[in-house]
Order: structure tokens, then sequence, then C-alpha cells
């Protein structure tokens, strides 16, 4: 059990590292060498697991909670206004929401992280 809290810690930046991954590799698919830029949003992430900071750790949580909160808006104003629904649009709207709430959670839980370590 003490394994799981000393590591649990990492799970957010460990997340958006894979998220960071998985959005160069589709874009390095499609688009080439231009795709390369986005592995400069990693540097943060990976430099809270190698060196960590409270005031990075914090200001990266609320970045993320505010474009998490503006994710979970446009979501819902992209859902309410679909009017047929196929398989393939189910589909992204089931994906897109498990992505919206993810981020949501990833970005409260690095909030969590900071506020336990300040006190």
């Amino acid at each position: 059990m003490k394994l799981i809290h000393k590591y649990s810690k990492f799970i957010p930046y460990l997340y958006f590292i894979a998220v960071i991954l998985y959005w160069f590799t589709d874009v390095n698919k499609n688009s080439g060498a231009t795709a390369y830029p986005i592995l400069l949003f990693g540097i943060p992430f990976l430099w809270q697991l190698i060196k960590p900071s409270k005031k990075l750790n914090f200001s990266l949580g609320i970045t993320f909670v505010c474009i998490s909160s503006y994710l979970i808006l446009a979501y819902l104003s992209d859902l309410f206004n679909i009017v047929t629904l196929s398989a393939t649009t189910k589909q992204f709207i089931i994906y897109g929401g498990l992505f919206v709430v993810a981020n949501f959670v990833m970005a409260l839980w690095m909030i969590r992280n900071s506020m336990k370590r300040s006190f």
C-alpha cells in the first residue's frame, strides 16, 4: 500500500505525458516534421517527475483546470447541438466525454497534490 501511495502522485503527470505523446504521434503521421514542437508541451510534466516544484505544480494544475473547464463547456455545447446520432457520433461522444472528464480529474489531482505538500 505504501508503494501505491508513494507513486500515485505521479499519475497526473504520466497521464498528460501520454496524451502529449499520442497527440504527437497522430500529428506526426499526418503532418510529418511539423509535429515536433508538440513535444515541448511535455517539458513541464517531465520536469515535475525529475525535480518537483510546488509553484510549477500549482500553476500547471490551475492552468489545466481552466482549460478542462473550457473543454467541458465546449463538449456540452457540442453535445446539445447534435441533431442525428450515428454510431460514429456516439463513439465520439463517449471518447470525448471520457477525455474531458479525465483531463479535469487529473488537473484537480495536481492541485490536490500541491496543496498537500504546502501544508
